[in-house]
Formats: C-alpha cells, structure tokens, sequence
C-alpha cells in the first residue's frame, strides 16, 4: 500500500482509490504509481481521511474534482461566430505552416 496510515479512511474512500488505481494500471501506469496517483485523487476529493479520530467528528464528502469535467470547456469557442472561428482556423494554419519552415 501507499505511503502512509489508511486507517482513517472509509470503506468508500478505500474503494474508490482501488477503482482509480485499476484504471490507471489498465493505462499502462506502474503499480506503485497508480497506487500513488489514486491516494493523491482520493485526497484531493474529500480532504483526506473522513473517519473521526480525536477530537471532532468525519467529514461530509463533496466531491469536487468529480464535478469538474467539461465545466469550462467550449465557452470561448461557443460565443463566436463560424465565420470568426474559420478565421482563427485559417491564422492558426498559417502559424504551424511559418514554424515548420522557419525550423526546417
């Protein structure tokens, strides 16, 4: 296992780095990273272990990073016009085509 006590992570909170793990590994990743990568995406999610330990109680999970996808994507592009945006296709063509011969 990862660096670190997991005792005070829930079952849930368990699962879901298992989950993340295997889907990195299904990627070609190394284990350990994998491994490394599902801790470091469970914390990032819930703030790190939920069960109470000490003084004060677990915490509720929101899930953030869960949340996040496609959120902002598209935005920039939706607002323009088709004309606007094969105008910046066409500029945008030209750049690569002056980079390639400049490095050639």
């Amino acid at each position: 296992m990862s660096q670190g006590d997991k005792s005070k992570y829930t079952d849930k909170q368990k699962r879901k780095a298992e989950h993340i793990a295997e889907s990195y590994e299904a990627r070609g990743m190394p284990e350990k990273e994998a491994e490394a990568r599902a801790w470091a995406t469970v914390n990032k999610d819930d703030g790190g272990g939920k069960k109470p330990g000490g003084s004060g109680r677990g915490k509720a999970t929101g899930h953030p990073a869960a949340h996040k996808g496609g959120e902002s994507g598209g935005k920039a592009s939706a607002g323009r016009t088709a004309a606007e945006r094969s105008a910046s296709a066409r500029k945008a063509a030209a750049t690569r085509k002056a980079n390639a011969a400049a490095r050639a």
